[in-house]
């Protein structure tokens, strides 16, 4: 018995940063999608504390805000941590439910 090998030089690949963290948003939007396909979704409701904030509930637990700024929606997940900028509300909804099943997988599994 004989196995035949094909010898493939490797190529070394080097990366910037702004590349990498391009990588790693596209990974964790796929493992989201991925998540969300799998698993029933956890409950997200909303408050409006004030104009112009909305507060994320998720799960049960603090999730997040969007925050209005003229014509722009900012959103911080909840560790405080910047989500990103969008020109829709539901555009930064939808963003930070996304974040949420990714940083928070256990609280997916215990809804």
């Amino acid at each position: 018995m004989s196995t035949t090998l094909a010898n493939r030089q490797q190529t070394e690949v080097t990366l910037d940063t702004e590349t990498i963290e391009v990588i790693t948003e596209i990974e964790a939007q796929v493992e989201a999608q991925v998540l969300a396909a799998e698993e029933p979704r956890v409950p997200m409701t909303w408050a409006r504390p004030d104009s112009g904030l909305w507060v994320a509930n998720y799960g049960g637990y603090y999730g997040g805000t969007v925050d209005r700024q003229g014509t722009h929606f900012f959103v911080a997940d909840t560790f405080g941590q910047y989500v990103g900028d969008f020109r829709t509300l539901d555009e930064a909804k939808a963003r930070l439910l996304e974040r949420l099943q990714v940083v928070l997988p256990d609280v997916r599994r215990a809804a």
